[in-house]
């Protein structure tokens, strides 16, 4: 199958603006782009689910866990971290369950479910931004 070579193009400097945006961003900044990522690929997954979209869905619903399982989960420190780092390392184990269950089910209260856990850790995380970059 062939692509247009403006769709290519678009393709190609999308992962670019991507991988820049990556490479310049501060561990701060990495962690909120993989929360947002997270976000968005489950609430992608909820869209898929309701238009019968079911390889989407469990595309979307695989980006969210390996964003949980190699981004999120490997970024705490279990040994310096404490309390914060044990319970956030518990609630990331708790949404890759959901997140496998949704996609077995097709259960959008448990993608409704992840990102009602997800997102005050999101806000949360941003709204330490400043005081991190100060």
């Amino acid at each position: 199958m062939f692509t247009s070579v403006s769709s290519r193009s678009a393709s190609a400097y999308q992962r670019i603006s991507v991988e820049t945006a990556v490479s310049q961003a501060s561990p701060h900044q990495l962690v909120t782009m993989l929360l947002d990522g997270l976000l968005q690929n489950v609430v992608a997954a909820r869209g898929a689910l309701k238009r019968g979209e079911v390889a989407t869905k469990g595309e979307k619903i695989n980006r969210a866990v390996r964003i949980i399982d190699e981004g999120l989960k490997p970024a705490l420190d279990l040994a310096k971290g404490g309390d914060i780092a044990a319970n956030l390392n518990g609630l990331y184990g708790y949404c890759s369950l959901r997140l496998t269950e949704a996609n077995l089910r097709n259960d959008d209260a448990a993608l409704a479910d992840v990102i009602r856990v997800i997102e005050p850790v999101a806000e949360g995380w941003k709204q330490i931004g400043p005081q991190v970059a100060a």
